[in-house]
C-alpha cells in the first residue's frame, strides 16, 4: 500500500492539471486575412504576424487580425502601375471594420450585390425585373459599363493605327529592297530571255520565289516574337509590378500575320521584277 501512494498522488496531479487547462479559457484567436503580395512585401510582412486595420484614417478603433496567407491580385489593365496594398478578409471581420458605432443599423446595409445566373441569356431579364421591383436598384451587367470600356476602345484603335502605318512603311522598305535585288539579277534575266525562255515562265519563277521568301520571313518573324515574348512579358511585369500578361502570340494572331505578309511579298516581288519582264532582252543586257 506503502508503494502505491506516489503512483496514486502522480496519478491526481495529473489529472488536477488536466481539468485546471480545460477549465481556464483561451485567448481569443486573432481572425486570419490574406495580404496581397505586393503588400506583404512593401511592409515586410510574413506569414502569421498580427497587424492591426483599421478603417478611420486615423487609425482609431483598430482589429487585429493575422496573416495566414498571400494572393496575387487579379490584373487590372485600368489600374497598370498602381500599387496594389489590399486585404481579404471574411465578411462579418469586414463588416466589424467598416461598421460605424454611432449607426446601428450601419453593419447591415449593403451598397452592391453580385448575382450569379445559371442562365447568363436571362441577365435582362433578371435586371428589368430588379429594377422594377426594387425602386432605384442600378443593375449593371458584366462588360456593360461603358466608362471602363471607352478606354480600351481608344487603345484598339491606336494600336490599329500603329499597324497600318507600320505595315505600309515595311510594304515600302520591303519594295525598295526587292528593286535592288532584281537589279542585280539584270544580267541573269537577260541571259534567260535570249536562251528562249518566256516571259511567262519567268514571272512564274519569280512569283515561286516570292512565296517562298515570304513564307520564311513570316515564319521566322512568328518564330522570333514567339522567343520574345516571355522576356517581354517578365519585364514589363518586373516594371509595372503586376502578372497581367502583355504580349501572347495566339495561332489566330499567327495566321493573321501569314495572311498579310505572304500577299504582301509577293506583290512587292512581281512589282520589282516587272519592269524587267516587260523590256526587250538586249536593253536588259544594255548593250
Amino acid at each position: 500500500m506503502v508503494a502505491r501512494r506516489p503512483v496514486i498522488v502522480a496519478l491526481l496531479s495529473a489529472l488536477t492539471a488536466a481539468f485546471a487547462s480545460v477549465a481556464r479559457p483561451e485567448p481569443p484567436a486573432e481572425p486570419g486575412i490574406l495580404v496581397s503580395r505586393q503588400l506583404l512585401e512593401a511592409r515586410h510582412l510574413r506569414i502569421g504576424d498580427v497587424v492591426s486595420l483599421s478603417s478611420d484614417p486615423s487609425g482609431a478603433r483598430p482589429r487585429k487580425f493575422r496573416v495566414v496567407g498571400q494572393y496575387e491580385p487579379t490584373p487590372d489593365p485600368m489600374r497598370l502601375g498602381v500599387a496594389r496594398h489590399e486585404v481579404r478578409m471574411h465578411l462579418p471581420d469586414l463588416l466589424a471594420v467598416e461598421a460605424n458605432p454611432a449607426n446601428p443599423i450601419d453593419a447591415e446595409t449593403v451598397d452592391a450585390v453580385n448575382v450569379a445566373l445559371d442562365d447568363p441569356a436571362q441577365a435582362r431579364t433578371v435586371g428589368r425585373s430588379l429594377t422594377r421591383a426594387v425602386p432605384g436598384t442600378v443593375v449593371q451587367r458584366p462588360g456593360g459599363d461603358e466608362r471602363r470600356t471607352a478606354p480600351f476602345v481608344v487603345l484598339e484603335r491606336f494600336h490599329l493605327a500603329i499597324a497600318v502605318v507600320t505595315v505600309l512603311a515595311s510594304s515600302v522598305f520591303l519594295l525598295a529592297l526587292m528593286l535592288m535585288l532584281v537589279e542585280e539579277r539584270r544580267s541573269t534575266v537577260a541571259v534567260l530571255r535570249l536562251i528562249g525562255f518566256r516571259r511567262s515562265r519567268i514571272l512564274q519563277h519569280v512569283l515561286a520565289e516570292g512565296v517562298v521568301i515570304a513564307v520564311a520571313g513570316a515564319l521566322f518573324g512568328i518564330v522570333l516574337s514567339m522567343a520574345m515574348q516571355d522576356g517581354i512579358n517578365r519585364f514589363f511585369q518586373w516594371r509595372y509590378d503586376t502578372a497581367l500578361i502583355f504580349v501572347r502570340i495566339t495561332p489566330p494572331v499567327a495566321l493573321r500575320s501569314m495572311a498579310i505578309a505572304v500577299p504582301l511579298g509577293v506583290a512587292a516581288i512581281f512589282a520589282s521584277s516587272w519592269s524587267l519582264l516587260r523590256g526587250e532582252a538586249f536593253s536588259l543586257t544594255r548593250r
